[in-house]
């Protein structure tokens, strides 16, 4: 079975900004996704902070809008993909939210 690594990237809100109804809201949608998806999910991941990108000629810029990650099991990236089906980060019907699916690959030795 091949893992997955699931990047969500746009604005995101920071818990302490929302209210106690909020944040239970969010977690309660994070909770049944989480369950929907059941052993596939490896590894729920974490939030990610504001961060910075260093580049090639040695300066720095901006990051972009990653905010998390999760890695989850499939067969294959199709299968990777409809475990999104449900998923909260894609809640807000907007656009201006992405889950990233990006397979990882064993490191050559």
């Amino acid at each position: 079975m091949a893992r997955f690594m699931l990047l969500y990237n746009g604005p995101a809100t920071d818990m302490s900004d929302m209210s106690e109804a909020q944040s239970n809201e969010v977690m309660a949608k994070w909770g049944a996704w989480m369950e929907k998806i059941g052993g596939a999910l490896v590894d729920v991941g974490a939030p990610m902070a504001t961060g910075t990108a260093v580049v090639d000629d040695g300066s720095e810029r901006a990051a972009t809008q990653l905010n998390g990650y999760s890695i989850v099991e499939a067969p294959d990236l199709v299968s990777a993909k409809a475990l999104t089906d449900g998923h909260p980060f894609l809640s807000d019907r907007t656009g201006a939210y992405s889950v990233e699916i990006f397979e990882l690959m064993p490191v050559p030795m």
